[in-house]
């Protein structure tokens, strides 16, 4: 049936004229090749962008020509970290004059991003782009071993991902042809999840694609509820931070390896880690990317930045140097032991509106996570109190936690060393509030967001 439908799936897109078998097999040919070699061919797309920009793009004409990036129709990479930031604020408010001068000749059509970051944007995509897009995942896809037409099970609960892949006859066939199950990530009781162990033990999947937090609460449900699971060939995981402490769960229930893919619908999927978890490798054909201090200089390997965009292959809408919310800090390894000639980033450290900020610093979602883990890390004792947590900061100096205790009693018992940890961490001046809940619900894209600050 493999065989089959992956000639099937290569039919539907030639079919469709689409270009993304076409694409996987360059990245495929480029994806040993030297880094210098990759690196050349991604500083001529760039090029290629920005005359297509400043022939075509409003937004950027004068832009381009003030930065002395493009001048009498000739690039000057070296001059690119002249070309201002691009922020969600700015594409809002200039939106119309983002938009290429061909647009009607492509086949475009408008997008938004997930909204983690607060209010969705909207933007616009076209056929080349989401072709690229789809290369790019599928090629990711291979570092698990999974080839065209392996049976695939997707946890996801994007809304949109989620009516197209799940509703309507042809979107049922196309899932039929790609042979790919979808799991809904709204729906995550403990019912619906025994269901879904019964259905991975059934389909036996090659690949398992989930969002982080909710893959992290299936495995917690199968290891508390002590149940078998099939191990997949791999795990890809993405929008959500893989934390430490979430990957060696996951693979201890699962038995398998986990990938760590990132990415964003704004320009889809960017790096992903491979069999060596050397760091993830970017996809230098579809994105440039920049990891940059709060001055706006290159981050040093293992310091953490702020992460800026340039998508590629996106000439509807191009997006240059955007500003994309999330934070990760470069490599401190040129190359990865794997081979491949892809540049790596050392890991992404999530969303800048997952970080805590008090009078006492920045503090990682995942340190805090830890604090609300751990009773005493040396010791490996962890708190027995917490089944669920979402860390929401209202103010520097004040944070709601809602919580779902495993046990009402034990939880009042730890109560006040965790809110001790805390104060210690963040700083006594921080007042905390505990609101006890029977459930958190995920967002309204199905995602399960453990830490939240509404603090700029």
């Amino acid at each position: 049936m493999t065989l089959l439908n992956k000639h099937l799936t290569l039919l539907l897109l030639r079919f469709s004229g689409s270009q993304v078998s076409q694409i996987l097999k360059l990245l495929k040919k480029r994806e040993f090749q030297s880094l210098e070699s990759n690196k050349e061919i991604q500083q001529k797309l760039i090029e290629k962008l920005l005359l297509h920009c400043y022939e075509n793009v409003p937004y950027y004409r004068n832009l381009l020509a003030e930065s002395e990036v493009v001048v009498n129709n000739k690039v000057y990479f070296n001059n690119f970290s002249r070309i201002p930031i691009l922020t969600k604020d700015i594409l809002r408010d200039n939106f119309e004059r983002f938009k290429c001068r061909d647009l009607e000749s492509r086949k475009w059509y408008f997008n938004t991003s997930g909204g983690s970051t607060g209010e969705p944007s909207i933007f616009i995509q076209d056929q080349v782009s989401w072709d690229h897009g789809m290369a790019g995942k599928w090629f990711f896809s291979t570092f698990t071993g999974k080839d065209l037409g392996d049976k695939e099970i997707k946890l996801w609960g994007s809304e949109t991902d989620l009516l197209k892949g799940s509703i309507g006859f042809e979107a049922k066939i196309k899932n039929l042809i790609f042979n790919r199950i979808l799991l809904n990530s709204f729906k995550m009781t403990e019912e619906d999840m025994e269901k879904y162990v019964e259905l991975i033990n059934q389909k036996k999947p090659v690949l398992f694609e989930a969002y982080v937090q909710s893959i992290y609460e299936l495995s917690k449900f199968i290891l508390n509820n002590n149940l078998k699971i099939y191990s997949p060939r791999g795990i890809i995981t993405s929008t959500g931070t893989l934390h430490p402490e979430f990957k060696e769960t996951i693979q201890d229930v699962f038995k398998t390896k986990v990938y760590n893919r990132y990415g964003s619908r704004e320009v889809g999927d960017i790096a992903c880690s491979c069999e060596r978890d050397e760091g993830l490798h970017l996809n230098i054909f579809d994105h440039y990317i920049e990891i940059l201090n709060e001055s706006l200089e290159p981050c040093k390997p293992g310091e953490i930045g702020e992460v800026y965009v340039t998508a590629l292959n996106n000439y509807a809408m191009p997006l240059i140097r955007y500003r994309i919310g999330d934070m990760a800090s470069p490599s401190k390894k040129e190359l990865c032991s794997c081979g491949r000639g892809l540049p790596l980033i050392e890991n992404v450290i999530g969303r800048s509106n997952s970080m805590i900020k008090t009078e006492n610093g920045v503090f990682d979602s995942a340190a805090i996570g830890s604090l609300l883990y751990f009773k005493d890390p040396k010791k490996h004792q962890v708190f027995e109190s917490i089944k669920k947590y979402q860390i929401i900061q209202k103010k520097k100096d004040y944070i709601l936690i809602k919580i779902v205790p495993t046990d009402e009693n034990i939880w009042s018992l730890e109560k006040k060393l965790i809110e001790a940890k805390l104060k210690k961490a963040l700083g006594n001046n921080v007042k905390f509030d505990f609101n006890i809940l029977d459930d958190i619900e995920p967002n309204k894209n199905g995602k399960y967001m453990y830490t939240i600050s509404e603090v700029e």
